[in-house]
This record gives C-alpha cells, sequence and structure tokens, in this order.
C-alpha cells in the first residue's frame, strides 16, 4: 500500500512540474474544508452580480450544495469564452452558472443530471412582440441581434442568422438593456432568461417562448475525471427535489411552479 501511495504521490507531483492540472475529487474538496465554484456572473436570473454580490438560481443552489458538505462555499469568476479552459486548469471544481448541457462540453468534462428544460427563443421590445413572430422575421436586413461572445447563445446566432446584423455585448446583462433602450432589436437566448426579463421588465417580451427554436437542458458542469464528485452533485441534487427545495428556488428565482 506504501508503495502505491508513494506511486501516486510522484505522478501527482510529475503532472504538477509538467503543468497538467489534475481535478479536485470530493475527498479533496471536503479536506480543503472549500467548493470551488465557477460562475460567470452575467445571466439572470441563475447567475448575476449584483453590486459586487453574486445572486441568482445556481448561487442559492451552489451554497445549499456547499451547506451539505459542511464547507465553506468560494464563487471563481470565470466567463463564456474561457469556462472551459478554466475548468480544465483545475481553477473550480463545479460550473454553476446556467450552463447548456452539449455534446461539445461533454467531450471534454462531464455534466450533471439536467435541472431544467429550455429553448432558443428571442427577447424583443414589448412594442415590437407582433413585429417578431418567427426567425424569418428576426433574420431580416436591419435588425440588430445583440450577443455575448462564447456561449451556445452565440452558437446559435451563427449558425442561424445570415441577414440580420450581429452586435456584439461584453456582458450579456447589457443585451437586455440595450434591447429594452431600441439600442438592438432581439436577444436570443434561453426562454427562462427570456421570460425572466419579460417577468421582471415591462419594457420586454419574450413572444415566442412557449414555442422555442430548440430544445435543451441546463446542467452543472465538472471535470471528467471527478467522479465521486460527479456522483455527489446529483445525489444532492436529488435530495433537494425529494425535500422540496429545488421547487421552491425555481418558484423565487425562475418564476416556475413544479
Amino acid at each position: 500500500m506504501k508503495n502505491v501511495l508513494g506511486l501516486l504521490v510522484t505522478c501527482m507531483v510529475v503532472l504538477a512540474l509538467a503543468g497538467v492540472v489534475t481535478a479536485r475529487n470530493l475527498d479533496e474538496v471536503l479536506a480543503s474544508g472549500t467548493l470551488k465554484v465557477g460562475t460567470t456572473g452575467d445571466y439572470k436570473p441563475f447567475s448575476f452580480n449584483n453590486a459586487g454580490t453574486h445572486e441568482g438560481f445556481d448561487i442559492a443552489v451552489a451554497e445549499s450544495f456547499a451547506k451539505q458538505l459542511g464547507v465553506t462555499l468560494e464563487l471563481v469568476p470565470t466567463t463564456w469564452p474561457t469556462l472551459m479552459e478554466d475548468l480544465k486548469a483545475g481553477k473550480y471544481d463545479i460550473g454553476m452558472s446556467g450552463i447548456t448541457r452539449t455534446i461539445s462540453r461533454q467531450k471534454d468534462a462531464c455534466f450533471s443530471q439536467g435541472y431544467v428544460m429550455f429553448g432558443k427563443t428571442p427577447l424583443v421590445a414589448a412594442a415590437k412582440k407582433d413585429t417578431f413572430t418567427s426567425l424569418a422575421d428576426i433574420d431580416t436586413k436591419g435588425v440588430r441581434i445583440g450577443v455575448n461572445p462564447g456561449g451556445t447563445n452565440e452558437k446559435f446566432v451563427r449558425a442561424n442568422i445570415m441577414n440580420a446584423e450581429v452586435v456584439l455585448f461584453e456582458s450579456n446583462l447589457a443585451i437586455p438593456v440595450a434591447v429594452a433602450s431600441g439600442e438592438v432589436d432581439v436577444m436570443i437566448t434561453d426562454s427562462v432568461e427570456a421570460l425572466y426579463y419579460a417577468a421582471t421588465d415591462t419594457r420586454l417580451a419574450a413572444p415566442l417562448a412557449d414555442t422555442p427554436f430548440t430544445r435543451s437542458e441546463l446542467g452543472y458542469l465538472m471535470a471528467p475525471d471527478a467522479y465521486r464528485l460527479q456522483d455527489t452533485v446529483n445525489f444532492m441534487m436529488d435530495q433537494m427535489i425529494l425535500k422540496g427545495e429545488m421547487a421552491s428556488l425555481k418558484k423565487e428565482y425562475l418564476h416556475m411552479a413544479e
């Protein structure tokens, strides 16, 4: 046993010296006393920075995870363009920021079970809700679509928009404001986010939220070799569902009734 442990330690040291970062598994998280959660802080209602304090559905779930594990929660800033890179570099243990479960991400990482189903849909000014009734209406010359680079929203726009103008915004949070003010006409986003903004800002509408262009799920992102952590995250999610905690958070943050 001593020889095996010695070999394991030696391998870890060699990997570290070579610049290869190994993911922390559950035992290491518990031993450290800290759960590191990567979050973008720019995606309402899942994760957003409110005057220096992170809020949202996924932040509340992260707090529940830390409480269940008996550790301290540490929120690690990341961005959509660097989301996978930061995970591979070991900067965080779990990515929690309204992250879409995609096969391309699954190839390099591992997702938890899905927790919200949604689809891509337009967020528009309430005064223009009857103007944009289809993707063809949106993909028209003269229409301006706001996009935050690096995520699945941009991927959908690049694949499906050929005629409308694509306007890049550094922060995802800035786009709904731009739609409301008329700086851009449309934001293509997840139906959950679109419904949230339409429910909290009378200037905005989500006219096609009931018939989204796509169907997907959100999940929590982890390293592919953090097996015990992956199992434990799914276990904790099941516990939250059984106790009604997940339903309460969805009602509070997502305006969803289970």
